[in-house]
């Protein structure tokens, strides 16, 4: 209203005033879990101030928008704190609800539980995420003494350093006929119609088992990496740009979720990753002598060095100046 923001405090209070007058239920839910509500709108505008004053010094961090209130129907997780729940084995309770529900524990947690959210997708299926503290170190893997630089590429979705090739499955390519169809589906239903949830979700479906199946092959395909390797090298990509160039395809080979699982992985086990800067030059370089040839194309796959004669794969020379070029992550 008067273009300022109230800060956490404030919004704590007024919720207090709006539990007595105008939105007494919001007295069934536990405190705790309506102020994570406003933490989280808190800690979005303490990052847009953050990016405004790094902004006028001249700074240039990553951009980040000014926090969006979202609606009613999308707003599908809530947090616990300290109090609200109650966990015995595999069974959650939920005090406000006074009903109990059973989840799958597919491993053991270790430390002290401070945060527990639950959360929806679009699908309709609920998710239980807790956040320890304290907890045990995990098992960092041997070294091998072997390091690896990796080129991300189109039509082969890593080339390695040391000549391995590492093909892409593609998973949502696999599933564009049935995405179409269910498409084709939604659009013959009334807008708002029950057959019209039913094929919405159906859709939803499609989409999350195209991002769980490349997710769960981009955990084991970095798990391979670490365990191979000791320092591994990767380069910074402008992928929105790419995907003005190249579409559907950069998002299927999803570059970047994979460059993070990576890095989680390597901080998991103790290995290093290394990071090449946007704008160094990899492709062109020799990886022998650094001689540039500037008379490279896409086309060429092969070249050789009119410097010191090196015959080249293109992808396997860049690899091997991401490498040479890697700065490690901090």
């Amino acid at each position: 209203m008067y273009g300022k923001y109230a800060g956490f405090g404030r919004i704590c209070g007024h919720i207090t005033k709006l539990k007595r007058t105008t939105k007494p239920h919001w007295n069934q839910l536990p405190s705790q879990v309506i102020q994570q509500v406003a933490k989280r709108i808190h800690l979005g505008y303490e990052k847009f101030f953050d990016y405004l004053k790094a902004k006028k010094k001249g700074l240039s961090p990553r951009k980040v928008g000014k926090p969006k209130i979202k609606p009613r129907q999308k707003y599908n997780s809530l947090t616990f704190t300290q109090a609200g729940y109650e966990i015995e084995g595999n069974r959650i309770k939920i005090n406000c609800l006074d009903k109990s529900f059973t989840f799958w524990k597919h491993r053991k947690w270790t430390g002290t539980i401070k945060t527990i959210t639950i959360k929806r997708d679009n699908v309709g299926d609920y998710y239980l995420y807790l956040s320890c503290e304290d907890c045990e170190p995990t098992k960092k893997l041997p070294l091998t003494s072997h390091e690896a630089g990796a080129d991300f590429g189109m039509k082969t979705f890593l080339t390695l350093s040391d000549g391995i090739k590492i093909e892409s499955p593609e998973f949502y390519k696999r599933m564009l006929n049935a995405i179409r169809s269910a498409n084709k589906t939604l659009s013959r239903k009334q807008k708002g119609s029950n057959a019209w949830y039913r094929a919405k979700r159906h859709i939803a479906r499609l989409y999350k088992k195209i991002a769980e199946k490349r997710r769960d092959w981009f955990f084991k395909l970095a798990l391979r990496l670490v365990r191979k390797y000791d320092r591994i090298a990767i380069e910074t990509l402008n992928l929105e740009g790419m995907k003005k160039l190249w579409g559907r395809k950069v998002s299927d080979l999803a570059f970047g979720e994979f460059s993070s699982i990576l890095q989680w992985t390597c901080a998991k086990y103790g290995k290093t990753l290394l990071k090449a800067e946007r704008w160094t030059a990899t492709t062109k370089p020799c990886s022998d002598c650094g001689y540039r040839n500037e008379n490279l194309t896409l086309s060429d796959r092969q070249w050789i060095c009119p410097e010191c004669g090196s015959h080249h794969d293109r992808d396997i020379n860049a690899a091997k100046n991401i490498l040479q070029a890697g700065i490690p992550v901090t």
